[in-house]
């Protein structure tokens, strides 16, 4: 789809969750979308796990070869307090991005409702300026003790969704450390490259600046701002939080031009919201002299094959009957 329109408002989140509450959180996703779509917006990107967090510095009571009680019963708290996809919150987010007028990308920790139930995904979710929910993508791979509560994403969620602003898709975090994984984004022709992130080190902000030179396209990364005081004191785990900084997440949000350019930010120690206009132009002139799956590829001599059929533990076989 060609873009109908060249130029684009977009709004960045940096803001915490309401930790481990799912309806705190989503109200605040909502309050701030509408702010968002007040300033002009017409995309809006939220964090990593916004809903209901991104539990940094718990263990859930998890060592090598054990597990406690206390564990299991924060992290009931956390299953509880995730979101199912459609769902009860799905259906609020949406009305927010259609009050907004907005396209809007989330972060959200997800309940498997198809199979067992039990597993949570780290998951981005699209909706559309009508309230519709476009799509989702599963995080591909938890990183280091992220693998503990998150199950892995299969190609079935990798989708760049055509709009009038460009085509707008999203790897999580450290999937964009991932060569062939952002190689994947850039043979669908994403324009508007989303990166919800709980990274917020300095060295992020050479993998965003990098991705959007290599791969032609804006790059918007969002963070949260986070302090220990936000966490709730009731958890049966809480004493592990006794050595955390009480700044947990310092932000680093950012907007990024395809030649790697910072259009906005990076902010760090405060909550905030980033506006940056986009002339999706700009990618055509900056493809002039590199253009990653264009002429500076080499199909004859590197390709890359993606399995985006959706993955099945138990596949059900049809029996012929006999007479």
């Amino acid at each position: 789809m060609a873009n109908k329109i060249s130029k684009v408002r977009v709004a960045v989140i940096q803001a915490a969750s309401v930790i481990m509450d799912m309806e705190a959180s989503t109200k605040k996703a909502i309050a701030l979308t509408l702010e968002a779509g007040e300033k002009g917006a017409n995309i809006v990107v939220f964090p990593e796990a916004f809903i209901p967090a991104y539990p940094r510095g718990l263990s859930f009571g998890t060592s090598i070869g054990s597990r406690s009680q206390e564990g299991r019963k924060d992290w009931l708290r956390y299953w509880e307090n995730s979101i199912s996809v459609p769902g009860k919150e799905t259906n609020l987010l949406g009305e927010a991005a259609r009050k907004a007028g907005v396209y809007l990308i989330i972060g959200v920790i997800e309940k498997d409702n198809e199979f067992s139930r039990g597993t949570l995904y780290c998951t981005v979710l699209f909706f559309g300026p009508d309230g519709a929910l476009l799509g989702k993508h599963r995080k591909l791979k938890p990183t280091a003790s992220e693998r503990l509560i998150w199950g892995e994403g299969d190609g079935s969620t990798l989708p760049v969704f055509d709009t009038p602003y460009g085509r707008i898709g999203a790897l999580i975090c450290w999937e964009n450390y991932m060569p062939l994984a952002r190689t994947a984004m850039y043979a669908k022709g994403v324009q508007i490259y989303i990166t919800p992130t709980a990274d917020a080190r300095e060295l992020w902000q050479s993998t965003i600046r990098h991705i959007a030179a290599e791969g032609r396209c804006f790059v918007l990364s969002s963070n949260q701002y986070v302090t220990k005081d936000m966490y709730p004191t009731d958890l049966a785990c809480y004493a592990e939080l006794a050595s955390s900084q009480d700044e947990m997440s310092i932000g680093g949000s950012a907007i990024v031009g395809p030649l790697g350019n910072y259009l906005a930010g990076p902010v760090f120690g405060k909550e905030d919201i980033l506006i940056a206009d986009l002339d999706i132009r700009d990618i055509a002139s900056s493809q002039f002299d590199f253009d990653v799956v264009g002429h500076y590829s080499r199909p004859d001599v590197f390709q890359l094959h993606v399995n985006q059929e959706k993955q099945e533990s138990v596949k059900w076989l049809e029996t012929k009957q006999t007479k």
